[in-house]
């Protein structure tokens, strides 16, 4: 855990999924990810679900960023992306910090692929019956042109959203708009960070305080093996976007110290970084987990 101006902050990995390699490294050749990632006979790469908890004691705030691949999956599908997702992760990790699940005060959802927001909602009662809210006292933070984006994916994303993930959230009333690319936050110590290059309107917390800052990245950096300019994934809707938005935030870790959270890396939680925005080096790992 580490602190940040107001909140104490940790990485919890709420399960692992794998996804094939290619499309995790689009042009990259198998030759060179192979090296950086933990690959199966299938061809899949080890990934992690990481669930960001930030906790702002004085506030009585306790925030979740992304949820998880969650618990609403057949063994069809659970099979396919080999799922393991642990239902105990969150709330032994809040209760570790004093808190509980009824406590969580708000839920930021950078963007609806099933990866990162699965665990929204469960199965209210049986396995392919109706769902329920997992947090139902938080207010859930999206960015409003993504979720027009989720409604009506196109054909090359359309597999990734899977709407019993979040149908929910509207009829219960607890969705927060995030609109524009430079939206204000009215959460203390706390400003948003929006990119379009993965999928329209992915929405970055960025937590700031007494001179640090760390911006949970999002799959516009999934791994440590993302962070360079190329290595982009073949699930990004508009690539050169990416590259720009990357390089965007690659300079402000290089220049203003700028710490990074990932959603994905099965072993590192967030790190420092230096270097050049062409060979960005990993100078540490955050004790986030």
């Amino acid at each position: 855990m580490i602190t940040i101006g107001r909140y104490e902050i940790r990485s919890i990995v709420a399960g692992t999924l794998r996804l094939d390699g290619g499309a995790m490294f689009g042009v990259v050749p198998k030759v060179l990810w192979q090296n950086v990632a933990d690959v199966d006979d299938s061809n899949r790469i080890l990934l992690a679900t990481r669930v960001l908890i930030a906790v702002d004691r004085e506030a009585g705030r306790t925030i979740l960023v992304d949820s998880g691949c969650g618990s609403k999956w057949d063994a069809r599908g659970a099979q396919r992306y080999a799922i393991h997702y642990d239902e105990t992760a969150v709330p032994n990790a809040l209760e570790s910090m004093g808190l509980g699940v009824g406590d969580v005060t708000d839920v930021i959802i950078t963007h609806l692929h099933f990866d990162h927001s699965g665990g929204l909602t469960e199965w209210y009662d049986q396995p392919g019956g109706p769902t329920q809210l997992r947090y139902p006292k938080a207010r859930h933070w999206i960015h409003k042109k993504h979720w027009e984006h989720a409604k009506n994916p196109s054909p090359k994303d359309s597999g990734s959203f899977v709407p019993e993930d979040f149908s929910l959230l509207a009829d219960k009333g607890v969705l927060c708009w995030i609109e524009g690319d430079n939206p204000a936050c009215e959460i203390p110590g706390m400003e948003w960070f929006v990119s379009h290059g993965h999928t329209p309107g992915q929405l970055h917390p960025r937590f700031t305080g007494e001179g640090s800052s760390l911006l949970f990245v999002g799959d516009l950096a999934p791994t440590v093996a993302h962070l360079r300019l190329s290595w982009l994934m073949a699930f990004d809707v508009e690539p050169l976007v990416t590259i720009r938005e990357k390089t965007g935030v690659l300079r402000k870790c290089i220049d203003d110290s700028l710490m990074l959270a990932f959603p994905h890396d099965p072993t590192v939680g967030g790190v420092m970084i230096e270097g050049t925005i062409e060979r960005p080096i990993v100078s540490r790992t955050l004790d986030l987990d």
